[in-house]
């Protein structure tokens, strides 16, 4: 693993973001920019999926939200990784990374499976299975929120 982490580390994309100020700094921005999508769009739909907003239909809100959120995963899964291989070998050790990579994971995998389950629009999901789902999301979105924000203290 070592030597793999290594290799990221070595590539040229890596050499060029520690050797670029401003290109490092628009990596970490675009990072926030797709975390600011993602949570800023799931975390309305959430709570929509908990009871508020009831006059609000579920479809208009799933139709502009989803793809916003599924943007904003793609922009911080990319710039997250490219600030990863920068010091993959130092970063790879973090529990903080480790956590919010799984919550991550969790989270991406959640929400593909309802929408797979219960229809793109979740027109065929019960009410039940929405309020599980809708504080399965917030616990993985904020907890990867948190412990990517904790990174930053845990790293040497």
């Amino acid at each position: 693993m070592e030597a793999f982490l290594g290799a990221l580390e070595a590539t040229a994309i890596a050499e060029t973001l520690r050797g670029a100020r401003w290109g490092y700094a628009a990596v970490n921005a675009s990072h926030i920019f797709g975390i600011a999508l993602l949570v800023g769009a799931t975390l309305p739909l959430d709570l929509h999926l908990l009871g508020l907003w009831r006059s609000v239909p579920r479809a208009p809100l799933v139709r502009v939200l989803v793809p916003v959120a599924a943007t904003g995963l793609l922009i911080a899964v990319v710039a997250g990784s490219l600030l990863f291989i920068v010091r993959a070998r130092e970063y790879a050790g973090i529990e903080f990374l480790q956590a919010k990579l799984a919550l991550v994971t969790i989270g991406t995998l959640a929400a593909l499976t309802l929408h797979r389950r219960h229809g793109r629009l979740l027109q065929r999901a019960a009410e039940a299975t929405l309020v599980r789902h809708a504080l399965l999301s917030m616990t993985c979105w904020i907890g990867a929120l948190v412990c990517g924000r904790l990174i930053a203290f845990a790293a040497p």
